[in-house]
């Protein structure tokens, strides 16, 4: 044997000696703490199901996320996430519930109603508890009963629209309007319920709704460029199919001088002229709270009422309201959450 080989065989041997000696394993080279650290951080493992691309959801998702940290739930420490986006497509949205299903997660976060359908559906039976959010109407989708008590191991948070309110500011800020368009996706039962509370309330406004329904993406060229025949104005939902395609919308609203009034802050930011909407980073993080309670066994997701975010604020965009020649009434800029300057980039 080479002189060589017989100094690695003795170092070998003799490293072995000092770890018996210490009381490790032979060959273990993994230190108490950081096997800690690894057992911590596999502590939760959570699917994260996003129903469509735009900014208020991930606002949701980022807001969910905190949460679940001011719970001391942390990714990466305590906390694995596993997320993926259906791209607003049911079937994607199934898929990727069975893959979380597959993959054993603790808890599903359901982000918008397709979503929360979806995960209820496929969750039920594996007795995974799902927390949705960014749902207009649980009752109206059977994710809740009409009382608001869960229907199984699912809850989550509301985003219902203040309807009231954005009509009193639309008023305000076109005082001679009469007709308001709304773009919706007939498949999504959280826009037929609110377009039907916007008729109910309309009138009281002095204000007619011209509906302008939708059953694909596809259909919302030709819907839009025939409702902005009829109206003096838009107002968006959250709808996920025509939030999709606000920004076409958006330019062809504009070509005609046509105001469009969004529903929360994002579609300010990026063209809409103004909105008494939600925050859905605050939105999220109420989300957040409800999950790590589940998650700590704290209580059941059946024993939690799905819970309605009550705050709603005035978001507008200066410059789209220059451009249409609109000067938005003092009352409501100077009580204003934001006010926004710029389109594509948000900018206050």
């Amino acid at each position: 044997m080479k002189k060589s080989v017989k100094i690695m065989l003795l170092a070998a041997l003799a490293a072995t000696l000092t770890g018996c000696a210490s009381g490790k394993a032979p060959g273990t080279n993994t230190t108490a703490a950081a096997t800690a650290k690894s057992e911590e951080a596999s502590a939760y493992t959570i699917g994260i199901a996003q129903f469509a691309e735009h900014g208020s959801l991930d606002n949701c998702r980022e807001g969910f996320l905190k949460g679940l940290a001011e719970e001391g739930l942390e990714e990466g420490k305590n906390l694995t996430v596993l997320y993926e986006n259906a791209q607003a497509d049911g079937g994607t949205a199934s898929q990727i519930v069975n893959n979380f299903l597959a993959k054993k997660t603790n808890l599903i976060c359901a982000i918008a109603t397709p979503m929360a359908q979806a995960a209820y559906s496929g969750a039920k039976k594996a007795d995974i508890p799902v927390i949705f959010t960014a749902v207009t109407d649980p009752a109206a989708a059977a994710l809740a009963n009409e009382d608001g008590t869960p229907v199984g191991e699912i809850t989550g948070t509301s985003d219902k629209l203040p309807v009231e309110k954005q009509l009193e500011m639309i008023r305000k800020v076109l005082p001679d309007a009469k007709k308001i368009g709304i773009l919706y996706s007939t498949s999504e039962v959280n826009s037929e319920t609110a377009i039907k509370e916007y008729k109910e309330a309309a009138g009281n406004y002095g204000f007619e709704i011209v509906e302008g329904p939708v059953t694909a993406t596809a259909d919302i060229p030709l819907a839009a460029d025939s409702i902005l025949e009829k109206v003096d104005c838009l107002n968006n939902l959250t709808d996920n199919t025509v939030v999709s395609s606000l920004p076409l919308i958006l330019d062809k609203a504009s070509k005609k001088n046509i105001p469009v009034f969004g529903s929360e802050v994002e579609q300010v930011k990026i063209g809409c002229l103004a909105a008494m909407g939600l925050d859905y980073v605050d939105l999220g993080k109420q989300t957040g709270v409800m999950a790590a309670k589940v998650l700590k066994g704290e209580t059941k997701a059946s024993e939690l009422n799905f819970e309605v975010i009550k705050d709603a604020a005035f978001y507008g965009n200066s410059k789209v309201a220059e451009a249409l020649g609109i000067n938005l009434p003092k009352d409501l800029t100077d009580s204003a959450a934001e006010m926004f300057t710029d389109i594509s980039k948000g900018t206050k």
